[in-house]
C-alpha cells in the first residue's frame, strides 16, 4: 500500500541509520525522496539504493545546523514540485560532542549545552524553514521530530543529553499549537535502544570490555524492562513514520510516538 504516493518528502541527517531506514519506507510507500547530510557520499549512497530498488531519491549536501542551507535547499525542492508534504530530522549527538559523559559536577556549561545547541537548534532550524514553506504552498504537512527516551529515564551523567531530550518534547507541542491552524502536523518520534544499529551494538561491546563481562550480559540488561520478548527495528520506526506522515496518522499530532515495543521504565 502506498501511504506516501505522489508525496514529496526531505530527510535531514539521513547518514544516521535511523534516518535512512525513514528514507527508506518514505520511498517504499510512494514517497519522492530527498536525503541530506553533511556527508555527501553516505547520502548519494542511500540514494542510489533507493532508486535501485525501484524509488525516487536524490542526494544533497545540508548542514542541518545552518539555516541558510536549510532554506536554499528547501526553497529548490519547491520550487521544483510545487511543494513539500513531510519532513524528518534524524540529526543526534555522540557522546564525545558532551565529554563523554562526566558527572553534573564536572562537565562544563559548553558540554551541557552541546546536545541541546545540536538536538534542539538543528530541530527548530529544519521545522521552522520547512513549516514556512509548507505554509507558502497550503500543503498542509507533516515535520516530523527526532528524541529519546532519556526524556522520562532517570540515569545518572546524562544531565544534558536528558535536557535536549526532554526539551524536544516541548519543542514538539509547541509548534504543533502554533501551526495546526495551517493544517500542519508536527509529532516527536522516541525509539527505544534498537540493538541492529551501530550506535547501541557499539556502544554495548565497547562497555563490555571495559567491564570486563561478556556483551550478551549487558544486551540483557538492556532488554530487562522489555514488556515483549521483542525490541523495536530500524524498519519499525521507518514504519511507523510513514503511518505517522499519511492520511490516517491524522489523529496523531503534537505526540511523543514511543517506538520501543512497550518498557517497564519508561513513563
Amino acid at each position: 500500500m502506498k501511504n506516501l504516493k505522489d508525496k514529496v518528502a526531505v530527510v535531514f541527517a539521513a547518514s544516521g541509520e535511523i534516518a535512512g531506514a525513514v528514507a527508506r519506507s518514505f520511498s517504499a510507500h510512494g514517497a519522492r525522496v530527498y536525503v541530506t547530510a553533511r556527508n555527501l557520499d553516505a547520502v548519494k549512497a542511500l540514494a542510489g539504493d533507493i532508486n535501485a530498488d525501484g524509488g525516487y531519491a536524490e542526494a544533497a549536501r545540508v548542514d542541518a545546523l545552518n539555516e541558510t542551507e536549510i532554506d536554499n535547499f528547501l526553497k529548490q525542492v519547491v520550487a521544483d514540485n510545487g511543494k513539500l508534504d513531510v519532513v524528518f530530522n534524524g540529526i543526534a549527538a555522540e557522546y564525545s560532542e558532551m565529554g563523554g559523559r562526566p558527572p553534573t559536577t564536572v562537565a562544563t556549561f559548553r558540554q551541557f549545552m552541546a546536545p541541546m545547541e545540536k538536538i534542539c537548534g538543528s530541530q527548530f532550524l529544519t521545522s521552522r524553514v520547512a513549516a514556512k514553506y509548507m505554509m507558502e504552498t497550503g500543503s498542509e504537512g507533516t515535520v516530523l521530530l527526532l528524541t529519546s527516551a532519556l526524556s522520562r529515564s532517570k540515569l545518572p551523567n546524562m544531565a544534558g543529553i536528558t535536557a535536549a531530550s526532554a526539551a524536544m518534547e516541548g519543542l514538539t507541542r509547541g509548534m504543533a499549537a502554533e501551526w495546526g491552524g495551517a493544517g500542519i502536523k508536527v509529532i516527536c518520534i522516541c525509539p527505544g535502544a534498537i540493538m541492529e544499529t551501530k550506535r547501541i551494538s557499539g556502544w554495548i561491546e565497547a562497555a563490555a570490555e571495559n567491564l570486563h563481562i561478556p556483551v550478551e550480559q549487558l544486551e540483557a540488561q538492556y532488554k530487562v524492562f522489555d514488556i515483549l520478548k521483542v525490541g523495536p527495528t530500524l524498519q519499525n520506526v521507518g514504519e511507523t513514520a510513514t503511518f505517522l506522515a499519511s492520511a490516517p496518522g491524522v489523529v496523531f499530532n503534537s505526540h511523543i510516538v514511543d517506538v520501543d515495543c512497550g518498557k517497564l521504565n519508561i513513563l
